[in-house]
């Protein structure tokens, strides 16, 4: 009976009803979106981050992390690489030269990371080879010292194809060496600071310069399944137990908290979202016990009692809920599967961030029960204080109450 009398209860003033039940949706649908919006954001800033620089393991000499000194290399190279290619798991690795130095011609110098990379290892791990949309990648013809920046390091010093440069660095007898090279590509991996400060060249040709035919600071690779990560690192760190061997999320604690964050973010975007809510609803509820006191008081007077009166109240709230968290659930659905499939182009805004990448919607299955379980609980604490205000009418006073 409570149930068949709180719903009719809703649509006699259809009106105040809609208004509810439209911002529930609107809060809903808003909650969906930013909560997909966010998920994209942290899902596309940690690929772009894992796929440009970091991978997923890295492999260093200690020493080579805290000094970055061009002598710490990596020693048995040949060993880690016998062990990667023979490993399932690994995708793809690359080993690589790095140092710090400055590129230099006639419109300036500024400072860069100079990575020495194999050709052939570096295409398989970061697709670099993909990412050239000026010029070629290293090819087999081995042009003296070529030279591959990235397009907002081009923009800056007002480099061109076939534009030579002059790179300044230290060898492993710490002497300054400089060298002339030339640009025959240009890279642009959505992410502009890491643009602006590494450039790439053959190890071949740094190492030679540097003093060495092996100059290996860091071997880094990705492995086909992210979950495998700490078996692999576990496995490695026992084979190499000189070496430093580090995941993504130690080398970079940024990556490592927009990545542990996300579900604490979910629920402050619920959080946010459901307490704004309580106030419209409370408000709705307490205009339409004003209006329906003689009602409640008659209904009182004729032997309904206070815990009845109140649950009458409740299930009216969660009836409105329950009718417009699906609607908002829906709309919210149908927003995050289209612009997961066509992207929100925030490029311009990102660069400022360092990124410059289309983000893609999405959200799991679990963020979707979390808001329709915060939707009920929302209704049910709104409808709290109303229902304890309709239960403290006195039967006669609000018979009469005009």
């Amino acid at each position: 009976m409570l149930f068949k009398i709180a719903w009719r209860n809703i649509w006699r003033n259809k009106i105040r009803s809609l208004t509810v039940v439209g911002s529930i949706v609107i809060g809903v649908w808003a909650l969906t979106f930013m909560m997909a919006f966010y998920d994209g954001f942290v899902t596309m800033y940690i690929k772009s981050a894992v796929e440009n620089d970091l991978s997923h393991i890295q492999i260093h000499n200690p020493d080579f992390m805290e000094d970055k000194k061009v002598e710490f290399v990596v020693e048995n190279v040949e060993d880690i690489n016998r062990m990667l290619s023979s490993d399932s798991t690994v995708s793809a690795f690359a080993s690589r030269s790095l140092n710090n130095g400055m590129i230099a011609n006639s419109k300036g110098s500024r400072g860069c990371q100079i990575r020495g990379v194999i050709p052939e290892q570096e295409a398989a791990l970061t697709r670099l080879n993909d990412k050239i949309y000026d010029g070629v990648y290293f090819d087999k013809s081995k042009k003296k010292n070529p030279l591959i920046v990235g397009q907002k390091l081009a923009d800056k010093m007002k480099l061109k194809l076939k534009s030579k440069v002059v790179l300044t660095f230290q060898n492993v007898d710490g002497d300054l060496v400089s060298a002339a090279f030339k640009v025959i590509g240009i890279y642009k991996s959505g992410n502009t600071i890491f643009e602006e400060m590494n450039i790439f060249v053959e190890l071949s040709d740094i190492s030679r310069l540097m003093g060495d035919k092996t100059m290996i600071h860091e071997v880094a690779l990705m492995l086909d399944d992210v979950g495998l990560l700490d078996t692999v690192q576990s496995a490695m760190k026992a084979e190499f137990p000189d070496l430093l061997i580090e995941n993504y999320k130690e080398i970079s604690p940024d990556v490592n908290l927009y990545e542990s964050q996300m579900g604490v973010i979910t629920y402050v975007f619920v959080i946010i979202v459901m307490f704004a809510l309580i106030f419209g609803i409370i408000n709705a509820m307490l205009m339409a016990i004003l209006e329906r006191s003689r009602e409640l008081g008659i209904l009182m007077a004729v032997g309904l009692n206070k815990l009845k009166v109140f649950l009458m109240i409740l299930i009216e709230t969660v009836f409105i809920g329950l009718i417009a968290a699906p609607i908002g659930l829906m709309l919210g659905y149908f927003t995050v599967l289209y612009y997961g499939k066509v992207g929100i182009d925030m490029r311009e805004s990102m660069e400022k961030i360092g990124l410059n990448e289309i983000i893609y919607t999405e959200l799991d299955v679990g963020s979707y029960f979390i808001i329709t379980v915060a939707v009920i609980i929302t209704a049910i604490v709104a409808s709290v204080y109303p229902a304890l205000k309709a239960i403290k009418l006195k039967p006669v006073e609000a018979i009469y109450k005009i």
